[in-house]
């Protein structure tokens, strides 16, 4: 619903503040901003797909989108609206990809039963893969690596990381965001980028 920017209630005066720091770079802003909206986000998400780790995900994604389209929100509109917005369409069109997924699993000829033990060639791609990755990871700064190293490598939650790094849970996904946004540049870029900046 389009609002009149001199009219805005205190909480969104507050995120068009939050806002304009995020956009200059201040990554608390980004964190409080998540904290403000995280829970209802994440709980309107788990009532779309009916699944908390798949809400989990997407709501990370729905924060990631909109942070990394940060610059286009205007403030016409209440922030959470845009944010919900940009959340609601990025679960459906899960729902969807999941829903043509099953589609052509169940449509596909019957299934050849094997081991499921994966074969000595499959182990070298794992294996290559994770060396790829850890050497990827390697190029970031040292506080982006430990919660990368943390949350996939040894699988930690967002409880633990934030207790193992002494973080707010908050600042530890809003950390996350960018770094899973700098291995993406990495990635692009290599095999001849350098170390990534914030």
């Amino acid at each position: 619903m389009e609002i009149n920017p001199n009219s805005l209630s205190n909480k969104a005066k507050m995120d068009a503040e939050l806002i304009q720091q995020a956009i200059h770079g201040d990554q608390k802003a980004y964190a409080l901003l998540m904290e403000r909206y995280r829970d209802a986000l994440y709980f309107m998400l788990v009532k779309m797909v009916n699944n908390a780790a798949d809400a989990e995900d997407l709501t990370i994604e729905a924060f990631g989108k909109a942070f990394k389209y940060i610059k286009n929100y205007t403030p016409n509109f209440a922030f959470s609206t845009w944010l919900f917005k940009i959340a609601t369409n990025n679960a459906i069109d899960f729902i969807r990809r999941k829903k043509q997924a099953s589609i052509s699993i169940d449509e596909s000829a019957p299934l050849n039963i094997r081991s499921e033990q994966p074969t000595p060639e499959e182990n070298l791609i794992s294996e290559q893969k994770i060396m790829m990755l850890r050497s990827v990871v390697a190029k970031l700064k040292p506080r982006y690596r430990r919660l990368v190293e943390l949350r996939y490598f040894y699988e930690y939650s967002y409880d633990e990381i934030s207790s193992e790094m002494d973080l707010p849970i908050g600042t530890v996904k809003a950390q996350l965001f960018r770094a899973k946004e700098l291995l993406h540049n990495i990635l692009k870029n290599s095999p001849d980028s350098k170390d990534i900046d914030e």
